[in-house]
């Protein structure tokens, strides 16, 4: 009796062992099925455009991320084709409205130069100076605490590049007409940022260097209002250094380029013209 107890625990603990076995087992084939299951590609039978199509839903309910995912698989899977191009575009715009403005302008530029003779081509340039163009030009409210000397105007000058290649090379486009307002904005940008850089010089006693950052100004730009006040910067800076024949010299600039400045009367007195 002893003998055939000690077997049967044997037995029982071998039958539980074997019970736990089979559970595990049926739960780890439960895992596998479920993994499966959700890695199944639910676009595997979509045909190209009704990828698009799906893309173009998701970017309506403003699940951008999802729809660049299915715009790299129409760029996969349709290469080449119209469709697939216009993908890479979109995804371009939808990285662009997520605020990954490197990625945008990779997909730009990989677009221009891969497709150098698409009709989408003046659209390309275009968005790459929307994207550039709203990735810095808010520098210039955003000084406090900041080295300026040290700020440089990439994005900017990139923005103005691109669009002024939209308008050099398709006038006619539906794009042209914004792309140059915005080039006027950007330009104006460009000349006040190097005024406000030659201010900066200018109160920390770098007279030459005000200067030659306000000439850069003069220069390169033309017809804006930053262009006066760089020319009396210029005419300042010369003034402190104790220059007077180039002191005049600025100014009989000044008043031919702009005989109706504010700077030629009482506004040039003073050290208001800092502020501003």
């Amino acid at each position: 009796m002893i003998v055939s107890g000690k077997l049967s625990a044997l037995v029982g603990d071998a039958g539980r062992a074997g019970l736990l076995k089979s559970l595990a087992l049926v739960m780890l084939a439960a895992v596998i099925s479920a993994c499966s299951t959700a890695m199944v590609d639910k676009t595997l039978g979509m045909t190209p455009a009704q990828l698009y199509a799906e893309a173009k839903d998701e970017m309506s309910s403003q699940q951008i991320e999802k729809a660049i995912g299915l715009y790299e698989k129409l760029e996969a899977r349709a290469a080449g084709t119209p469709l697939a191009l216009q993908a890479q575009l979109d995804k371009a715009y939808a990285y662009y409205l997520i605020r990954e403005p490197v990625m945008a302008l990779a997909t730009i530029d990989r677009f221009i130069r891969m497709n150098p003779a698409s009709p989408a081509l003046d659209y390309a340039f275009y968005l790459k100076g929307v994207v550039s163009f709203n990735n810095d030009l808010g520098m210039f409210g955003r000084y406090t605490g900041q080295d300026l000397a040290e700020r440089d105007q990439k994005a900017a000058r990139e923005s103005f590049d691109a669009f002024r290649e939209l308008v050099a090379r398709f006038p006619q486009s539906r794009y042209a007409e914004d792309a140059r307002q915005r080039m006027g904005f950007t330009v104006s940008a460009l000349a006040k940022y190097d005024v406000v850089v030659a201010k900066y010089y200018f109160r920390r006693g770098a007279y030459l260097a005000a200067i030659n950052r306000a000439q850069n100004a003069v220069a390169e730009y033309r017809n804006v209002p930053a262009v006066e006040d760089a020319l009396f910067l210029i005419y300042k800076a010369y003034d402190v250094m104790g220059l007077p024949a180039m002191r005049d010299d600025a100014r009989r600039v000044l008043a031919a380029s702009f005989p109706d400045s504010q700077y030629l009367g009482p506004a040039g007195e003073g050290d208001d013209w800092l502020k501003r």
